[in-house]
């Protein structure tokens, strides 16, 4: 099977690594890739908003399988040119995406199909007066979002009345995130824990992947602003077999017929955010793909052919036994350029990758470049330092950050806490 992987950060890299070991792969192709995914494949620089480029490779490359990474390409229908080309895509077309692409039509779609989530009130930049007095009338704290895409950024958690109407201006009249926050969505503050649960569907029928969670906030104790995503871990014991049957019959099961119903139907990874308040699940938020840094835990404790799920959700015919989950823990632990998520400065040498590397930690490439036979720093997420333990969640806490240590580069950081809510969530599990 040739395969074209479209993207470049470190959720492709742990892509290209996990399809690399089924044996029904002859070629890969990552578009444009990045310094880590040229071990798995041939690195090809194309710019995949060039619709027409992209399908010229892949005729002339015979591709079978292409793998949208990004959430971009997959809202701007790079999935709806290949599919009219006659090419196999895992990923969703435009109309589908637009459940991670507008917040506004996934918080509808949740109401109309009675899917649990937060009560939420929508506001457009030219109703900026309504969306302030509405702010005079509700509780604190409360959680307002970027309708559009923000890269991960665009959500904040106000304390009171004050916070949040200066993010409304921030959003609205300082162009904060440019036309992506030009509608909001405010919405309830949700109490409990998050997780991040990966459907893989052909429309139909599904798959869950181990439950992950993520850590936002650039800070330890989940403090500072919002990023992509500092680290993650998985499975997250929080997530029980009760809860992944709640999961399964509240959201992605209605989730899924809601979207025929709406002539949208869903062919790729369906990425629930939710929020777990003891027994009670609730949608925080949709992504039509692969979360990162979620994706370089889920997939290294994943047994079986990868390739195989991807490709027989992508044809509508899900093969569900592909895959099986191990009994190991991964941890990953972002090493971020210092500034992050505001401004950072890129260009400094890395060293230490090979040292770091072992049978039970990999490092996953996220915002790097070659400059001659040096690489260097190119982004605010630089590495994704992985660890598997097959003791415990604790045990693989030690090897990451034992490993994170040893890589070198100017102005590195990272957070020190990744796991421990794990810990104390298995405790309390086990009780």
């Amino acid at each position: 099977m040739n395969v074209v992987l479209i993207g470049s950060g470190g959720r492709e890299h742990a892509i290209a690594q996990k399809i690399s070991e089924s044996e029904q792969l002859d070629n890969l192709f990552i578009i444009p890739g990045n310094p880590g995914t040229s071990k798995y494949g041939k690195n090809i620089d194309l710019d995949y908003s060039n619709h027409v480029s992209i399908i010229d490779f892949c005729d002339k490359n015979e591709i079978n399988l292409v793998i949208i990474g990004p959430e971009i390409p997959l809202v701007d229908g790079l999935a709806d040119s290949l599919r009219n080309s006659g090419i196999n895509v895992f990923g969703p077309n435009k109309d589908a995406a637009e459940i991670e692409g507008n917040k506004s039509f996934s918080k509808y779609l949740m109401k109309k199909y009675n899917i649990p989530t937060a009560n939420f009130r929508i506001f457009t930049k030219d109703e900026q007066l309504l969306a302030v007095e509405y702010l005079k009338t509700i509780n604190y704290p409360t959680v307002i979002k970027a309708s559009g895409l923000a890269a991960g950024k665009g959500v904040a958690i106000c304390e009171n009345q004050i916070e949040a109407e200066n993010y409304v201006n921030q959003c609205f009249n300082e162009s904060l995130f440019g036309n992506s926050g030009e509608t909001l969505v405010i919405e309830d503050f949700l109490q409990g824990e998050e997780a991040s649960i990966f459907a893989i569907t052909d429309g139909d029928n599904f798959v869950l992947l181990p439950a992950a969670q993520d850590h936002k906030r650039r800070f330890d104790g989940d403090l500072g602003p919002n990023t992509g995503g500092m680290g993650a871990y998985a499975p997250a014991p929080i997530v029980t077999e009760n809860i992944l049957k709640s999961v399964s019959e509240k959201v992605i099961i209605p989730t899924l017929k809601a979207m025929q119903a709406e002539n949208r139907k869903y062919n790729g990874c369906l990425y629930a955010g939710i929020m777990i308040n003891e027994d009670n699940v609730s949608v925080v938020e949709f992504n039509c793909r692969f979360g990162d840094p979620e994706t370089q835990v889920v997939l290294p404790i994943l047994n079986g052919d990868f390739l195989e799920l991807l490709y027989s959700s992508a044809v509508g015919k899900i093969n569900k036994n592909a895959i099986s989950t191990s009994n190991k823990h991964s941890i990953t632990v972002v090493a971020a350029s210092e500034g992050y998520p505001g401004k950072f400065e890129k260009g400094f040498e890395i060293c230490g990758i090979e040292s770091a590397e072992s049978e039970n930690v990999t490092v996953f490439h996220a915002g790097t470049k070659m400059e001659g036979n040096t690489l260097k720093t190119n982004g605010g997420r630089v590495l994704n330092i992985t660890a598997i333990s097959s003791l415990s969640i604790a045990d693989a806490k030690k090897i990451v950050y034992s490993a994170i240590e040893k890589i070198k580069f100017n102005g590195k950081v990272f957070r020190t806490d990744i796991s421990d809510k794990a810990q104390k969530q298995k405790k309390n599990v086990d009780k």
